[in-house]
């Protein structure tokens, strides 16, 4: 690696503002340097070491995403999130625009100097802003997380002063573009709220004390073993069956048939053939949130196994809508979204790299490959002509804080169908993008949207890939969506119970 300060560029003229803000900077480096730091000796060099390409925030969001809950894993992954936002703006423009040399050592003792000093520029601080991005990314997600981390966070921008290798502005600037990066993020893909409001009307359920009559079945493939066990601690007399992903359907029938309430944990996609099984039997559902993202559960108000039991036990339960989409030799249910186009593509690019690289990455992985082709999978027929589409999308009720993607609901019955059209054109995704980062989807011209009860689509191509609640399914001919209104009785904590 070479060093990215170019000695032949001549320095700047002098600038009596500029020149001013440079000596007081330094005399802050100086009085630092003199000042002797109790206990920081043996922990400040080793946490900046640690720092380095980010190993300390991936290993702090592997810790955080063990929790196994829901807000911890998006807290993790909206930490990650944030660091590259932050590490891409940094070492593309950041080092780039203001090319600083770093601080001579001569004031700072030996034992604080790292073994290897580092080459780029000083200006502004990579490490502050990684710090600062994680911690804030975190913290906006799941704000008991980020107590745990700030102080981490802000021991490693301070190490950078600590060990001489940044002046006090470099990591203060580096702090500030580092939490600019994490609300950027949260601009792209907006956090959930701990409070949702409740359906429209509460639902006649039956009560179940210790969970007698509740049988759970749980999707192993999910990873949330621990989450039913504790349920179960909560609610000793439920059922709980475990199994693999191919026998969760067998499994759910089974439960159907002796159950007073169908159980499911795992994600959206178990939560989609439990819903179908309790419709079918006309069963309540009671969900238990096991997956990587959860929408269902978390726009219903279920958090957790304690939340849960709580409205297991106290009978408190909402009815909710259906979304519902026919095809000549296919059907379903879609209880969050149904898509043709762009999205189902993505998901099936996902499922290939998940099991080797897990479910973030390989989602964005999907993503870069998918958004790269730049084809329009769909063509609609509007007027006299046939145009290109590269997205349909309806959701089951109406999405609300647009970013890259919808985020959440307020409404689970309220009845229609929220369907959004990207319009084909010359690279869509790239202005889709651009359109997500100045504010919502419907000030995109290539972007269209309407609420409607009931949509039918004609002349589709056979093959055509068809995603609900993150599962794909191959449609033609004609296809239909509806809503079934307040159709399946769902168990959740309600409000000042």
């Amino acid at each position: 690696m070479s060093p990215d300060v170019d000695l032949t560029v001549p320095l700047p003229g002098r600038h009596a503002l500029r020149d001013r803000f440079l000596a007081f900077d330094s005399r802050l480096f100086e009085f630092a340097a003199e000042r002797n730091w109790p206990f920081a000796e043996p922990v400040l060099p080793r946490l900046s070491r640690s720092a380095n390409h980010g190993v300390l925030w991936f290993a702090a969001a592997a810790a955080i995403a063990a929790s196994r809950s829901p807000r911890g894993r998006r807290a993790a992954a909206r930490g990650l999130a944030s660091l590259g936002l932050a590490s891409l703006t940094i070492n593309t423009l950041g080092k780039r625009s203001v090319r600083r040399p770093r601080p001579g050592l001569d004031a700072v003792p030996r034992v604080r100097q790292l073994k290897r000093q580092p080459i780029t520029t000083s200006f502004p601080s990579g490490h502050a802003a990684s710090a600062a991005a994680f911690a804030t990314g975190v913290a906006l997600e799941s704000p008991k997380w980020g107590l745990a981390v700030a102080p981490v966070a802000w021991s490693v921008a301070l190490s950078r002063v600590y060990t001489g290798v940044h002046f006090p502005s470099d990591v203060l600037v580096g702090a500030a573009l580092g939490a600019g990066a994490a609300y950027a993020v949260r601009g792209l893909v907006p956090p959930r709220d701990p409070q949702v409001p409740p359906a429209r009307r509460r639902a006649d359920a039956p009560a179940l004390p210790e969970g007698d009559g509740l049988v759970v079945v749980a999707n192993k493939g999910s990873g949330s073993s621990n989450r039913v066990h504790a349920l179960l601690d909560l609610l000793p007399r439920a059922e709980v069956v475990e199994c693999e992903p191919r026998d969760l359907g067998v499994e759910l029938e089974r439960a159907a048939g002796h159950a007073r309430v169908l159980g499911v944990c795992g994600g959206d996609g178990s939560v989609n053939t439990a819903a179908e099984v309790a419709l079918r039997h006309g069963l309540p559902l009671a969900v238990l949130p096991g997956g990587t993202l959860n929408h269902f559960a978390l726009d219903l108000g279920v958090e957790d196994e304690t939340g849960l039991s709580r409205a297991v036990t106290r009978g408190e339960a909402v009815r909710v809508d259906v979304g519902r989409f026919r095809s000549p030799g296919r059907e379903g249910v879609f209880l969050n979204t149904c898509s043709l186009g762009v999205y189902p593509e993505l998901v099936r690019e996902r499922d290939r790299f998940a099991s080797k690289v897990g479910d973030w990455p390989a989602g964005v992985l999907a993503a870069a490959r998918v958004l790269r082709r730049d084809r329009h999978p769909l063509r609609a027929e509007v007027g006299d002509g046939t145009h290109p589409l590269w997205l349909l999308f309806a959701g089951n009720g109406t999405y609300h804080r647009l970013g890259l993607a919808p985020a959440r609901r307020l409404d689970l019955a309220d009845g229609v169908l929220d369907v959004r059209v990207v319009h084909g054109g010359r690279r869509p995704a790239l202005r889709l993008l651009a359109a997500a980062v100045a504010g919502p989807l419907s000030r995109s011209p290539v972007h269209a949207a309407v609420q409607v009860a009931r949509l039918r689509l004609t002349a589709v191509d056979p093959g055509t890939p068809l995603a609900y609640d993150g599962e794909v399914t191959e449609v033609g001919g004609e296809v239909t969506l509806e809503k079934v209104p307040e159709a399946l009785t769902v168990y959740r904590p309600l409000p000042g119970s």
